[in-house]
């Protein structure tokens, strides 16, 4: 069965393909460069996770009873900062946050982390954005987000970060303005960039064309081209950039695009106990591998990896792995 729709990254009980078997030269696995001198950035969203377990999902409208109950931080870009922070790497959230206790819950967080959060703009009188999350026992969950309107979208301020000091810039899809300008700042610079391009009501059109590595969620491919089939949806999507376009699809893994070609990376088998964050966590690694210079077989395996190994635990963040945890995983599994 497999876990997790949007993070499309790994099943329970899928045998490993022999394409991951070769891919590893003398069982080794992908290095990152360590140190200082490399340091990431993540532009978009931190949200403060709510999250009820539950037996099931609920389907009807109706009274429930949660088995538990706690309090993270959560948001694509944000989370994809824990991870690059927890396997190693030097890395900076930029965004937004109210002046409220959510915030500085969220603040506290990413210190305790070791993430970077010097270019956090703080507006007053606005709240900061939090989520509802349902987690049932097969590790499914549902969400629902809230973001106040009352944080300026506005992206001037960003002028003000220095974004040559970046190794690679990571941009979710719930701030345009802000992804926007971090794109192009990466783009003018030759700093290779990633796009989180999850489902959104916005058009995501300008953001796709500006960055050179475009991750997508099925169903945020699925809106963009506006087709179901993911291999037909990729294709169109390639069409609107000159980066390199991937998509993740359920129990089948991870498809993309190079020089044309089709090439595909199957998921890993792993005892899920939460998704929530998977996905988040896939495009952090992602944008620590392609600093790296990782070649895209590399940097897809290895952040399905790491993906894979935090869905192993409760949370978008606890059971991120640090990084020799996460070589022994590849190499126990190739």
């Amino acid at each position: 069965m497999f876990f997790g729709d949007f993070d499309g990254i790994f099943s329970s009980n899928e045998c490993l393909s022999v394409s991951i078997c070769m891919y590893f030269r003398q069982n080794d696995a992908p290095k990152v460069r360590k140190g200082k001198s490399m340091t990431i950035a993540c532009v978009g969203i931190t949200v403060l996770d709510r999250v009820f377990r539950v037996s099931q999902l609920p389907t009807t409208g109706g009274k429930f009873v949660a088995k538990d109950y706690f309090e993270v931080g959560g948001g694509p870009a944000a989370t994809a900062a824990v991870a690059i922070s927890k396997l190693g790497t030097p890395v900076e959230f930029i965004g937004r946050v109210g002046s409220d206790d959510v915030a500085q819950t969220m603040l506290r967080e990413f210190t305790s982390y070791g993430v970077g959060h010097s270019h956090v703009k703080q507006f007053e009188n606005a709240a900061s954005s939090f989520s509802a999350i349902l987690v049932d026992d097969a590790g499914e969950r549902m969400i629902i987000n809230y973001q106040s309107a009352q944080l300026s979208r506005d992206p001037e301020w960003l002028k003000k970060i220095s974004f040559e000091q970046f190794q690679s810039v990571l941009c979710d899809v719930r701030w345009i303005p802000g992804a926007k300008y971090a794109l192009e700042q990466a783009k003018s610079l030759g700093i290779p960039s990633v796009l989180d391009a999850d489902i959104t009501p916005e058009d995501i059109t300008e953001l796709v064309e500006l960055a050179d590595h475009v991750a997508f969620s099925e169903p945020g491919l699925a809106k963009f081209s506006q087709v179901d089939d993911p291999l037909e949806g990729l294709r169109i999507a390639q069409t609107k950039t000159n980066g390199k376009v991937y998509v993740t699809v359920g129990s089948k893994g991870c498809y993309w695009l190079e020089n044309g070609e089709l090439c595909h990376q199957p998921g890993f088998k792993v005892d899920v106990v939460d998704t929530t964050g998977a996905g988040d966590v896939f495009h952090g690694a992602f944008a620590l591998a392609v600093a790296d210079k990782m070649d895209a077989r590399a940097a897809v395996t290895f952040s399905s990896a790491v993906a894979a190994l935090k869905c192993t635990k409760l949370g978008g963040r606890e059971g991120v792995p640090d990084r020799s945890t996460a070589e022994a995983f590849i190499k126990a599994n190739t």
